[in-house]
């Protein structure tokens, strides 16, 4: 087994006994797009890829969350736009916790840091807005299927 499969595999068990999986969480599994596209109250549409798919759910209040699924059936990567963030509990899942440690450090060191950037060998999330105009991304590097470039979670 390679480095990157043995690494999925160990995701994907750490993912299933995960609290947050309930939903379609960051590092968890696709089956669960249902249960986010019914919190968001949103429709859904599938896009099929060379090396993942993209779910994409587009809500009443026209945030328009897109999860990226590997071949594995794991959440790699979300991305999101609209008038409002989306619930990052929800999307950042198990990741939750530690974006909301690094992302309140940072606040402290730039109160006045306008962009959202967390870039840790474990996790990366971007994201900057105003009212009316949010618009971010997450992704895990470790789960990123080989051959994906990170732009692509857009």
């Amino acid at each position: 087994m390679t480095i990157r499969i043995i690494v999925s595999i160990a995701a994907m068990m750490l993912a299933m006994m995960n609290p947050y999986c309930a939903t379609a969480s960051l590092g968890g599994t696709a089956d669960t797009v249902q249960a986010d596209r019914a919190r968001m109250q949103a429709s859904l549409r599938m896009t099929k890829k060379d090396l993942y798919a993209v779910h994409e759910l587009s809500a009443p209040n026209q945030v328009v969350v897109r999860e990226f699924v590997s071949p594995t059936g794991i959440v790699f990567g979300v991305a999101w736009q609209g008038p409002v963030r989306p619930d990052l509990r929800q999307l950042l899942g198990g990741y939750f916790s530690h974006f909301v440690e690094v992302a309140g450090t940072q606040k402290k060191q730039e109160p006045r840091r306008r962009r959202m950037m967390v870039e840790e060998p474990g996790l990366v999330v971007e994201g900057a807005g105003h009212a009316r105009a949010f618009a971010g991304r997450a992704y895990v590097p470790q789960l990123v299927p080989a051959g994906v470039q990170a732009e692509e979670i857009q």
